[in-house]
């Protein structure tokens, strides 16, 4: 639940406007700064200066983007639209061209955009539009071109590989070990017909 009402917004509040009229104001200052620099760095060094000229336009640029920001924050009725906290941040760092007043204004917007009034405007102009209440649009189930038949199962059998024994090579080793004990229980036989005979 929020500590505001979810009352229409009636009327921006006094930051909101004045955020709008300094960014306009510094937006016209920047664009004339900046085409002032770039003329005076061009002609002041008979065109050698041109090789200055995309930095010195910068400021001129800006100026461009916070008109337009400006003018959507003063239109009536208010548009959508997020603070702009890169505009502000970019005219804190236009004071390298030597515009302390950008800097000023950019330092002071930042504040104002952190001020409660201020944020709940914003949250209230952006709020996203409900949907009016209607039929449930249904959405027709996306099939298969040809339809997915199972493969048969086959039985346990046929699937198990029963491994095929190889004949067992002996080990000559082991041969002759097993050839000497049959030997010994041929053997052992006549060598208890032995004992016996000579009773």
């Amino acid at each position: 639940m929020s500590i505001y009402s979810d009352a229409p917004i009636t009327e921006k509040p006094g930051m909101v406007t004045a955020i709008a009229i300094m960014t306009l104001i510094n937006g016209i200052i920047n664009i004339l700064w900046g085409l002032s620099v770039t003329t005076s760095v061009v002609f002041g060094t008979f065109f050698l200066g041109a090789i200055c000229a995309p930095v010195t336009i910068l400021p001129a640029i800006l100026g461009i983007f916070e008109i337009i920001y400006a003018l959507k924050l003063l239109s009536n009725p208010p548009q959508p639209i997020q603070p702009s906290i890169a505009i502000a941040i970019l005219e804190i760092i236009a004071v390298i061209t030597g515009n302390v007043l950008s800097a000023i204004v950019g330092i002071l917007v930042l504040i104002f955009y952190n001020d409660p009034t201020v944020k709940h405007y914003f949250s209230m102009l952006n709020r996203q539009p409900i949907p009016p209440a209607g039929p449930a649009q249904t959405v027709a189930p996306i099939m298969p071109a040809q339809p997915i038949v199972p493969e048969e199962s086959k039985p346990v059998e046929q699937i198990l590989v029963k491994p095929q024994v190889k004949p067992h090579q002996e080990d000559p080793k082991q041969a002759k070990k097993v050839a000497k004990s049959k030997t010994k229980e041929k053997e052992q036989p006549e060598i208890a017909k032995k004992s016996k005979s000579r009773k």
